[in-house]
This record gives structure tokens, sequence and C-alpha cells, in this order.
């Protein structure tokens, strides 16, 4: 149901360091990868992730890798991204990209992160203009429009991640939100890498809750 929303912040929103640089970075997607295959795939997924020989090992209950991510950005295309858009990403983000130019299959209700020349203003991406307009016609909604219009769109679904380059930190990473639409529900995260930690601790905590049982 759309109208007037708060924002919330995380609890535990501190807990995991800022990963700034491509290898951090890396070791975490794979991580976050083989984690999304064992608690997160259906059978379809599963089918399309992974090879016969992975299937079984899953089937045993041994760790099987899958790369969700894509080949790295060059650091010439991130360049360019940040200069269409007039902007430096934030460090997180910069590294996430160097790491992985995009990700398919998150534990949110996204499609995904978009590449970086795919990065838009959310004032200026299809679904962004439609939701901005949705929720200026509602009274209460300024603090959330406002938030729109000035905000990066870094990957979109159901819902829509953001980053703000207007609420900057003191190591430089940007205030990022996860914006729920259909709820009207906004959740701010410290940064980037905060944001994609909190789905990473969600499949950890469900994946202890299968260990158990």
């Amino acid at each position: 149901m759309i109208g007037v929303s708060e924002t919330t912040v995380p609890e535990e929103d501190e807990v995991a360091a800022v990963l700034t640089t491509p290898d951090g970075w890396r070791v975490f997607l794979e991580r976050y990868g083989e984690l999304y295959v064992k608690v997160r795939a259906d059978g379809d997924e599963l089918v399309d992730l992974l090879d016969d020989d992975q299937l079984e090992a899953l089937d045993r209950g041994e760790r099987v890798e899958s790369w969700l991510g894509e080949a790295p950005a060059r650091e010439e295309a991130l360049v360019a991204s940040e200069e269409r858009l007039g902007v430096r990403f934030p460090p997180s983000l910069r590294g996430f990209f160097l790491a992985s130019d995009g990700w398919r299959l998150l534990d949110a209700w996204v499609d995904g992160i978009h590449p970086c020349g795919r990065v838009v203003w959310m004032r200026d991406s299809e679904a962004g203009m439609r939701v901005t307009a949705t929720y200026d016609s509602i009274p209460g909604n300024e603090d959330n429009v406002q938030l729109f219009r000035r905000s990066v769109e870094i990957a979109q679904g159901e819902d829509f991640w953001l980053l703000d380059p207007t609420d900057v930190g003191p190591d430089g990473e940007w205030a990022a939100y996860e914006f729920a639409p259909k709820y009207g529900d906004t959740t701010k995260y410290s940064s980037f890498s905060a944001l994609i930690h909190s789905g990473y601790e969600s499949m950890e905590e469900d994946e202890d809750e299968e260990d158990v049982d």
C-alpha cells in the first residue's frame, strides 16, 4: 500500500567492515554466491547456475562455488559512468565494480545490481520517474520524493537500491537506501557495502537455522 512512510535504520548496520578494494569484494562476493546457491536458489535457478558435478556435490552437502557476478569493470568504463552522472562513486561502490560489473542474483527484491554503464539517476529511469510521480501526488511524502530526485539508482526490481551523494560520511561513503514502493518502506544504511551485507547476514542466519535442523 502506497502512503506516507518513515525511514528505518538496521540495528547492526555497522557490524561488517566497509569493503573498498576489488580483492576484498571478490572474496566476499564468492561467499555471497555460495550462500545464495545453498540458501536461496530454487530448483530451476540451480539448474541454470550449476553444472551436473556441482549439483551432485550440492546434494551431498558439499560446498559449491558459484560466481553470480560479471567480469570486472575497466577503470575507463567506471570513469565514463562517473563523468556521465557528474559524480565520483563512493569507495565501496567503486571497489565493487572493479571486482564485478554488476550482479545477477541478490537476497533482495531487486533484479540484480546494474553494471556501471547502466547506473542512472532515479529521476531519469522509467521506473524511477513513475514511482516519483506517484509519491509526489500523495501529501506527506515530500522527504521520499526529494530523496528520489537526488539519488543514484544502482538496482531496481520490485524494490529500489539508491545511493544519496548529498549524504557523505567521513569515510567518503554515501548513505544507501532500500526502498519498497509497495509498502512505502525506506531503510537507510551507512554505505553500499552495508546495504549488500544486510542480505548476506540474512542468508547466514538462515544457513545457521538449516544446519541446526
